[in-house]
């Protein structure tokens, strides 16, 4: 009776003790172990034993984690004031350092990557801004990731998902654009009369070498006007003869 008195105490603190020594993690979960205050190490996935009050535990979680990073009121390298915001991805690479080298590697990560994206608007005029999204993801990904590897941290991708400018910018800009295709207009009206006068160059010396044919040209000019029936044509029509004559001349040659 005694016996039975002592063991079933002993067991239930036996049971108590391994139902705290006993710890299962997820696949994508690490745990850092701490033993009387100092690393001992990091273990998971799977089951694994503590010790209890001796050691504390801290779970990660190792999947990606996105970071939605709120409007930031950015003024571009021409002084143009732009909200911008930004998604970012990031990755617990090393569970220990996550742990030990910074208080909460998720408020920080967050804040740094508030500050990166303000620093890297703030160089870049607002047409790079606009036109050069994949450049600018790729250089807040770069400064991200090298501020966070000391903490364990990789930072896989960064996405600028808004750019807001106000009113008066969007149409200051819409003006931008309507002088740029009028001056596109004319630079094409341009070259045009640059190649039609080339060619009246040209016209003009072939009809240097045989005068008569730009008398020719006139007539074939008048012809084409007076298939209009409103439209009366008063002509000089001097040299006509000589040109009929010249014209039967050559057809009896």
């Amino acid at each position: 009776m005694v016996l039975e008195e002592f063991i079933i105490p002993v067991a239930i603190i036996v049971v108590l003790i391994l139902s705290k020594a006993i710890k299962i993690v997820n696949e994508y979960e690490r745990v850092v172990i701490f033993r009387l205050g100092r690393l001992s190490g990091v273990k998971g996935p799977g089951l694994f034993l503590i010790i209890p009050i001796v050691d504390t535990v801290v779970k990660i979680d190792l999947r990606v984690v996105t970071i939605d990073v709120p409007k930031q009121a950015v003024i571009t390298k021409d002084n143009v004031t732009v909200s911008v915001d930004a998604v970012v991805y990031y990755q617990v690479i090393e569970p220990s350092k996550a742990v030990n080298e910074v208080e909460s590697f998720r408020y920080a990560t967050s804040m740094l990557s508030q500050t990166t994206l303000r620093d890297v608007i703030g160089q870049i005029e607002l047409d790079d801004v606009l036109s050069k999204r994949d450049e600018i993801n790729l250089t807040i990904q770069e400064l991200l990731d090298a501020s966070t590897d000391p903490w364990g941290i990789k930072v896989t991708s960064v996405t600028l998902r808004d750019v807001s400018i106000d009113d008066t910018m969007l149409r200051a800009i819409a003006k931008q654009a309507e002088a740029e295709r009028e001056k596109r207009s004319r630079i094409i009206l341009a070259d045009g009369e640059f190649v039609a006068a080339e060619k009246m160059k040209d016209a003009a010396r072939l009809y240097e070498e045989v005068p008569v044919t730009i008398k020719l040209r006139e007539l074939q000019t008048l012809a084409e006007i007076s298939r209009e029936g409103n439209m009366v044509v008063v002509t000089n029509t001097t040299g006509t003869g000589e040109i009929a004559a010249l014209t039967k001349a050559f057809a009896n040659k």
